[in-house]
């Protein structure tokens, strides 16, 4: 019975199928293990069909069917949380302990390619499984998951024809790059320990691309900066021109997938997928896509200095590689996310990196009567948010710029390659101005709207997000902001109200106040903040006017977000005293919610930690002194209680002894007037007697004197 109970747990265990995953809350370690996770045993031999749920693989929930890999692994930050997607976490710390745990495993994968610091425990994990080979009641495989660099300086097949591209079959004629020599030792020690008995123990080395996707690792850098939009160019190190070798991350899970599936017979694999993109293309996609569309080249020394950029990663962005993964195209079924490489799926790579971070957009818009705090407001919350004040100054003045910059160029010799642009510009900015002239220096709604649409649809804007800040201000104003370009959408949505959503804001915010409430603040104002500006009293006037004809009850431009079933909220500016706003300001970050960006960066993180810490300091040395001070105050509160008492206790002494004094008279006074005649003249007589006994002879003197018995 033991040995039929033993058999059926064996069974259960290789039904199952258990693998072992290094760093599952790394890059690498999380994607793969998550990606493993929702596949079920084997479903990689079977040929994949058309009409199966492809994004059930992309998909980052977790996957309950039944007869799914079980993972387990170790964690990357030691006091981290186990992932939803990981049955079981594993402490290295003990090694026979972990040795155990791993010999449960059908399947053990290692990545020696995001951190080079597992190479020690990746050897000493397959050298020690191969020690227990012959102990093994189940077959179990061991894959290495490596890196490309170790082909970094291998020489050409063909010095005649450079571009010949490296396969899995010439892995033997491989040269690793300095910083990567360790990898190719770990290489050649998995390989060698597979040979023994592949029975039971066999092994695979993965020498993978640079891995791109879900977020970002090697190239983070670039999408980061280009993201933030600081920069007016993205940097490309060097000249450019070397070739990387690349795959996406989910692409290079499906490959170990097939491996754990297949058991191939290939032992060494090249997982990278069909570009041949050079460093200069990928970041120009990157900086298109997602930045200015500007590339700068900046030199190999320049980029060393980059606090932001990992020495492995600046030897991997700089390696020159061809390579062609033969047998991972020609044998595996794989459901490609990105097999044509980063530049041929870059909209959708940068929706997942956007998606993966949580560099979500956010947009506003705030809208009230003049004077009524907005542009403090707005710029307070786009320092909280990191979000672009869009106001209608700032977009008029910039739009008249950029167009004034753009038409200097129509007659100059650079407009050769421009195709016309300089002078649309020029002919643009010449119509604007003539329209100003003629409407008493004031520009039209249409070009106004032309400016505000093309900020709100700029890169920088789309990738944080803005706050609008007093605008629109009509219906007709935001029905032609918000407008959908596409004349068909509009035509299928004609029974449905259609807007731009890529600009509209998520949330609308109404300051309320009335006019009384607005003239008293202006008039509170200091005379350097009023003048210069429209707050002067008849400008106020003029302007408070404006706006409510403009917002009657019917015609107001927040009816045209009801409609859109975009719901302002309403806040009274009336009931807040503070000057600053800032109540205001806490209530609608209540109604904005968390931000959706990077947050603070490490330097600000470290000025609001030593902004803290003397804070905590400048509190801990006032709370002292206090101390102190109510030490000393007691202190003293205390010298001064005992000397009243002492000087009580005197004067008390004092009254006391006159008391007993005064008491004592008519005693005194009686024995003078008494006793004291008498007495002395017994003693007088008792001297002038000296009999035997002086005491009886006084007593018997005072007996006879006594004036009373007289």
């Amino acid at each position: 019975m033991a040995e039929e109970g033993e058999s059926t747990t064996i069974q259960e265990k290789t039904t199952r199928r258990r693998i072992f995953v290094n760093h599952v809350d790394s890059y690498e370690g999380g994607v793969i293990s998550k990606y493993l996770s929702s596949c079920i045993v084997n479903a990689s031999i079977e040929e994949i069909e058309e009409e199966e749920d492809v994004e059930s693989v992309k998909s980052d929930g977790m996957n309950t069917k039944e007869g799914t890999y079980e993972i387990v692994g170790t964690l990357k930050k030691q006091d981290g949380d186990k992932p939803d997607w990981v049955t079981e976490i594993f402490n290295f710390g003990d090694k026979k302990q972990m040795l155990e745990h791993m010999s449960e495993c059908d399947i053990v994968i290692y990545d020696i390619n995001e951190d080079q610091g597992q190479i020690d425990e990746a050897t000493w994990a397959v050298s020690a499984l191969h020690a227990e080979l012959e102990r093994f009641k189940t077959p179990k495989m061991f894959i290495l998951l490596s890196t490309v660099m170790t082909w970094a300086k291998s020489k050409p097949l063909d010095p005649d024809d450079p571009e010949i591209p490296f396969t899995e079959d010439d892995y033997r004629r491989r040269k690793a790059h300095p910083n990567f020599k360790n990898h190719i030792s770990a290489e050649k020690l998995v390989i060698k320990h597979g040979k023994t008995n592949k029975a039971k123990f066999v092994t695979y080395v993965v020498a993978a691309g640079l891995t791109y996707g879900a977020g970002e690792n090697i190239f983070h850098d670039l999408f980061k900066t280009a993201w933030h939009g600081d920069t007016d160019s993205l940097q490309c190190f060097g000249n450019g021109m070397n070739i990387l070798p690349t795959i996406h991350i989910k692409d290079l899970a499906g490959v170990l997938q097939n491996i754990a599936d297949s058991r191939p017979k290939t032992r060494y694999l090249v997982a990278v997928d069909e570009s041949q993109n050079t460093l200069e293309e990928i970041v120009k996609s990157i900086s298109t896509n997602l930045g200015t569309g500007k590339v700068k080249h900046i030199t190999k020394e320049e980029a060393l200095l980059k606090k932001s950029l990992k020495q492995s990663d600046f030897d991997r962005l700089l390696v020159n590689l061809r390579m062609d993964g033969v047998y991972i195209k020609e044998n595996m079924n794989i459901r490609w996310v990105a097999e044509t490489g980063l530049m041929e799926t870059i909209p959708q790579v940068i929706k997942e990196y956007k998606q993966t971070r949580g560099l979500l957009p956010m947009r506003a818009c705030v809208l009230g009567p003049p004077a009524s705090g907005k542009t403090s407001i707005v710029q307070a919350l786009c320092k909280k948010y990191k979000l672009h004040h869009i106001s209608i100054k700032d977009v008029i003045n910039e739009a008249i710029e950029t167009l004034e910059k753009s038409a200097a160029r129509a007659d100059s010799d650079e407009n050769e390659d421009d195709d016309g642009k300089a002078q649309e510009d020029q002919e643009l900015l010449e119509t604007i101005m003539e329209s100003k002239e003629s409407n008493s220096g004031r520009i039209e709604d249409q070009y106004i709207i032309r400016f505000f649409r093309d900020k709100l649809h700029s890169m920088p804007c789309q990738n944080q997000g803005f706050i609008l800040d007093g605008y629109p201000k009509t219906m007709e104003q935001a029905r032609e902001l918000f407008a959908v370009d596409d004349e068909e959408e509009q035509e299928e949505n004609s029974k449905m109200p259609v807007y731009d959503k890529s600009i509209m804001p998520e949330v609308i915010i109404s300051l309320n106040c009335t006019d009384e409430f607005l003239k008293d603040r202006v008039m509170n104002l200091p005379e350097s903040v009023v003048a210069g500006t429209h707050n002067t009293e008849d400008g106020l006037q003029r302007r408070l006017q404006e706006f409510r004809v403009l917002n009657e009850e019917d015609t107001t431009v927040l009816n045209y977000f009801d409609e859109l079933e975009f719901h302002p909220e309403h806040i009274d500016v009336a009931k807040e005293a503070d000057p600053q706003n800032q109540n205001i300001v806490d209530q609608i970050e209540k109604i904005m919610g968390e931000p959706r960006n990077y947050g603070p960066t490490p330097e600000e993180v470290e000025v609001m930690e030593r902004l803290k810490t003397e804070k905590r300091l400048k509190k801990e040395l006032e709370e002292k002194e206090e101390i102190e001070r109510k030490e000393a105050e007691e202190k003293a509160e205390t010298i001064k209680r005992q000397t009243e008492w002492a000087n009580r206790l005197e004067e008390v002494k004092r009254q006391e002894q006159e008391l007993l004094e005064t008491q004592s008279i008519p005693l005194r006074n009686y024995l003078m007037k008494h006793v004291m005649p008498t007495l002395t003249q017994g003693l007088i007589d008792c001297c002038r007697v000296r009999p035997d006994d002086a005491i009886d002879y006084l007593a018997e003197y005072l007996f006879r004197n006594n004036p009373q018995v007289d």
